[in-house]
């Protein structure tokens, strides 16, 4: 089962208070969706957004509306769109906005080939209305375009042998499977890449996820909509798990006038929280409020 990251810094930050509104922007399993409801009782809102059809599906199982009173608002979208979300929702005022950038594990269950570690089809990605899978990337993407992809997004060095290979494979038989995938990374990449702590297969995994989910991209909309949806003294908080997303949240509340950073260095969780939730490890927090 899936545990929210960082739930109590966010808390911390957030500081949500009777009858305040928030949006999830990431909604995923309602880990922060949740804490948050607990503490905006009675009357405060939480407007939670998925891209993942599936994560929507599941919040409406877990939280009936006799339950909860009305004081859950689904949706399924991308966050890219939340300053659209949010008026079409009419979901005003709002006290914090929070972003959680990481895949869940429940979404790693679904079989899109999200892990390595599972034979599974080739797809990536977290919305099936997404048109982009990672097959098609793999399989019809140009040499050069495959190296940029794993250099720019999996800081992958040794894109140029892996590209290569990728472009030799497919000509005899198309790249369906991760298992696939994997084989061919290994064979491109040195014995000694190997063995190290992080799997060869890591970063070409990471970098492909990336592209077909237009994620970078999807993460500057989304803090630019949240900026502008937020009232003066409202709170920005994202979590980001990678150097790419985490720089992207960095330069964004830097550049962004109507915001000022109040955490000067990331927050990242507690020896204790790693080891009840191994995959916390990576994450990142930073906060921002509006001016």
């Amino acid at each position: 089962m899936h545990k929210a990251v960082l739930t109590d810094k966010i808390l911390e930050y957030l500081d949500p208070k009777p009858n305040q509104n928030f949006v999830d922007c990431t909604a995923g399993a309602g880990g922060h969706t949740t804490a948050i409801l607990e503490r905006t009782a009675p009357k405060g809102k939480v407007l939670a957004i998925d891209w993942d059809q599936e994560a929507i599906k599941q919040l409406k199982i877990q939280n009936p509306k006799s339950k909860i009173q009305n004081r859950l608002v689904l949706r399924e979208g991308n966050f890219a769109d939340v300053k659209n979300i949010v008026r079409e929702e009419k979901f005003q005022p709002i006290t914090g906005i929070v972003f959680d950038l990481g895949f869940s594990s429940d979404q790693l269950g679904r079989g899109r080939g999200l892990s390595f570690q599972k034979d599974e089809p080739l797809d990536m990605r977290y919305s099936k209305t997404n048109p982009v899978t990672a097959e098609k990337i793999v399989n019809f993407s140009s040499k050069a375009e495959l190296e940029r992809i794993l250099k720019e997004y999996g800081e992958e060095e040794f894109a140029n042998q892996i590209a290569t290979a990728i472009v030799e494979h497919r000509a005899q038989k198309p790249i369906t499977k991760t298992g696939q995938l994997v084989k061919i990374i290994e064979q491109a990449t040195p014995k000694s890449y190997q063995r190290k702590k992080i799997a060869a297969a890591t970063k070409t995994f990471q970098a492909l996820r990336i592209a077909a989910n237009n994620e970078l991209e999807n993460v500057r909309a989304g803090l630019k909509g949240a900026a502008e949806v937020l009232p003066a003294g409202g709170t920005i908080a994202v979590v980001s798990f990678h150097s790419l997303e985490d720089r992207v949240v960095k330069n964004f509340f830097k550049q962004e006038h109507s915001l000022q950073p109040i955490t000067k260095k990331p927050i990242v969780p507690s020896q204790t929280e790693i080891q009840h939730n191994p995959r916390s490890r990576s994450a990142k927090l930073r906060v921002a409020k509006k001016l």
